[in-house]
C-alpha cells in the first residue's frame, strides 16, 4: 500500500482582502504533485478552501504543514495536536525558514527554503525514522541527544522546468471540478527578484537572480487551465515583467496561439515606460495589474530602497488607464519618514488619480527581512504575536507617529477611499460593474473589519498612552536626578566631574 502524505496550508487568523476569493499558495501543491508521480498517496488541505477531515489527516504516514508568518501560530497548534496523536510532522514555508529554532519546538523536522529538489529525498528519510536526514540540505532537526542541528542552506532550484504543472485535484474541495471552483487560477512563471526592498522577504527566500520556466511549459499550463474551464489567471510571479524581453515573447506567444485568458499580475512601475510591452499586455488579455507603489513620499521610497520616484508612479497610473488596464495599488505606511499627513495625502492621491482599488497596509517587520532585524535590534517591535503580522495590525512603533496613530490613520485611509460616494460614482460616471462590485466589497470589508477589531484598536490606544506616560516619567526622573546632583555639587559633596556622568 502506498504511503500516505497529507499537506496542510493553514488559514489566516483574520479577514483580508482576498477572504472571499481564496487562493492556494502553490508550494504544497507542487510538492504533492511530485510525490504523487512517485507513487505516494497525497491529499492537500487548504483551510480557506475546505476544512480538514481530522480522521483522514490522522491516517497519514507523514504530515507536512506550510506556514507564512501570520498563519504560523495556528500551524504550531495543529502540529502540536498531531504530534500528541503520535504523527510525524514536517513544517515548511517562509516563516519557519527564518525561525527554525522556534518551529522545531512544535514539529519533528523543519524544511528551510525551497524543497523542489529535495522533497523526494526528505519523505523517504522521514519514513525511515530520520535515517539519512543529515545529508539533506535545508533540514533542521534534533539529534539523539536533543540538540538542534541545521543542515547547510539548500541551493535554489536551477531548472524551473523540473517543477511540474500543479495537480489541483489533490486539494480537498477541488477533487471533482478542480480549478472550476477557484475564482481565479494561480500560475507561476518565475522566481526571485533582483530588487532588495527592506521590508520584503522574497529575495532571501527565492534569491536575487530571476529563474524562469520555459515559454513552452507556461503555454502548456495555460492551455490545460483553459481546457479545465478557467478563464482567469493570476500570475504569481513577484515581478511578472522582470525580464521584459522574455515577458514580451511569452505574451506574443499567448496571442499567436490564441491562449489569452483574462489575467492579472504583480508588476513594477517601469512597466509603463515600454509601449510595446503595454500593447502586448492589453492584447494578451491583461485585466488588472497589482502595482507596489508603496509610497508617494520620496523620502520613504528611498528608505524602502524601492528604486522608483513619485513621477514614475504618476506616469504608471496614467499609462495603465490609457490602455484600459485596471490598477490595484498597494501602499505601505509607517516608515520612519512617514507622518499622519503622509497617510492622508496618500489616500487623497489614490482617490484623485482614480486608482480602481487599493490596499493601504502597515509596514510589517517579517522575519527574514532587513526591517525585522533592524527594528528588533532597536527594540521597537511592540509584539511578536505572529497572528497580527498580516499588515493590517500595527506591530511596531514608527518614529514620527505613535502606535495608535499608525493603526487608526491606516484604517481611516481605507474607509475614506472605499465610500458609498465612490460606489455611486462608478455607477453613474462609468457604469463599470466590475469596479462597482470591487468598491462595494471594499466599503463593506473596511467597515466590518473595524467593527470586529475594536478591541485591538483600543489596545493600541492604551499602549501608546502608556508609552507616552513612561516617556514623561523617564524625563521627570532624569530631571530629578540632575537636580539632586546639582544640590550635592553646591554642598560640596560631589565634584563637577562626577555630575557630568549623569549627562
Amino acid at each position: 500500500m502506498a504511503k500516505k502524505i497529507v499537506f496542510i496550508e493553514t488559514k489566516p487568523p483574520n479577514w483580508h482582502l482576498f477572504s472571499r476569493t481564496p487562493l492556494p499558495r502553490l508550494g504544497t501543491i507542487i510538492l504533492g504533485t511530485k510525490l504523487k508521480a512517485e507513487g505516494y498517496d497525497v491529499k492537500i488541505y487548504v483551510e480557506e478552501i475546505a476544512e480538514m477531515d481530522l480522521k483522514e489527516v490522522l491516517s497519514a504516514d507523514v504530515i507536512g504543514i506550510s506556514s507564512i508568518t501570520s498563519t504560523s501560530q495556528r500551524s504550531y497548534e495543529i502540529a502540536k495536536l498531531l504530534r500528541s496523536a503520535g504523527k510525524t510532522v514536517i513544517m515548511g514555508g517562509p516563516h519557519v525558514t527564518y525561525m527554525p529554532e522556534e518551529a522545531i519546538e512544535h514539529c519533528d523536522y523543519v524544511v528551510r527554503g525551497e524543497a523542489d529538489d529535495t522533497i523526494l529525498d526528505i519523505i523517504p528519510a522521514v519514513l525511515n525514522g530520520g535515517k539519512g536526514i543529515e545529508k539533506i540540505p535545508g533540514m533542521t532537526y534534533r539529534n539523539a541527544d536533543g540538540d538542534i542541528l541545521h543542515n547547510k542552506t539548500p541551493a535554489f532550484c536551477k531548472d524551473m522546468d523540473t517543477i511540474p504543472i500543479p495537480d489541483y485535484s489533490l486539494v480537498k474541495g477541488l477533487e471533482t471540478d478542480g480549478i472550476k471552483n477557484l475564482p481565479i487560477t494561480p500560475l507561476t512563471t518565475s522566481r526571485g527578484c533582483p530588487y532588495d526592498c527592506h521590508f520584503c522577504s522574497v529575495t532571501s527566500m527565492f534569491g536575487r537572480k530571476y529563474r524562469f520556466r520555459s515559454e513552452e511549459l507556461v503555454i502548456e499550463e495555460l492551455r490545460l487551465i483553459k481546457e479545465q474551464g478557467s478563464n482567469w489567471i493570476f500570475f504569481y510571479d513577484d515581478n511578472f515583467i522582470a525580464d521584459r524581453g522574455r515577458t514580451k515573447k511569452l505574451l506574443q506567444s499567448m496571442i499567436d496561439q490564441g491562449v489569452t485568458p483574462n489575467w492579472t499580475a504583480q508588476v513594477r512601475v517601469e512597466v509603463a515606460k515600454d509601449p510595446e510591452l503595454m500593447d502586448l499586455m492589453k492584447r494578451s488579455g491583461c485585466h488588472t495589474v497589482y502595482v507596489g507603489f508603496e509610497s508617494i513620499n520620496p523620502a520613504t521610497l528611498e528608505a524602502y530602497n524601492k528604486s522608483q520616484s513619485l513621477e514614475d508612479i504618476e506616469h504608471c497610473i496614467e499609462t495603465m488607464h490609457d490602455y484600459g488596464i485596471r490598477i490595484h495599488g498597494m501602499f505601505v505606511f509607517g516608515s520612519d519618514e512617514d507622518t499622519v499627513q503622509t497617510i492622508r495625502e496618500t489616500q487623497h492621491f489614490a482617490t484623485k488619480n482614480k486608482i480602481e482599488s487599493v490596499q493601504f497596509l502597515m509596514l510589517t517587520p517579517l522575519p527574514g527581512t532587513k526591517l525585522y532585524y533592524d527594528l528588533d535590534r532597536e527594540e521597537r517591535i511592540v509584539t511578536k504575536d505572529w497572528a497580527l503580522y498580516d499588515a493590517h495590525h500595527a506591530v511596531y512603533t514608527p518614529k514620527l507617529m505613535n502606535y495608535y496613530q499608525l493603526q487608526t490613520e491606516t484604517m481611516d485611509a481605507t474607509r475614506n477611499f472605499y465610500t458609498l460616494r465612490a460606489v455611486v460614482s462608478e455607477g453613474i460616471m462609468k457604469f463599470n460593474m466590475f469596479n462597482i462590485v470591487i468598491k462595494l466589497y471594499g466599503y463593506r470589508l473596511s467597515r466590518n473589519w473595524y467593527k470586529t477589531h475594536k478591541h485591538f484598536v483600543e489596545y493600541t490606544k492604551e499602549l501608546s498612552e502608556n508609552a507616552g506616560r513612561n516617556i514623561l516619567a523617564a524625563k521627570k526622573t532624569a530631571e530629578d536626578i540632575k537636580e539632586k546632583f546639582h544640590q550635592l555639587e553646591l554642598s560640596g559633596d560631589i565634584t563637577m566631574a562626577d555630575s557630568n556622568r549623569t549627562n
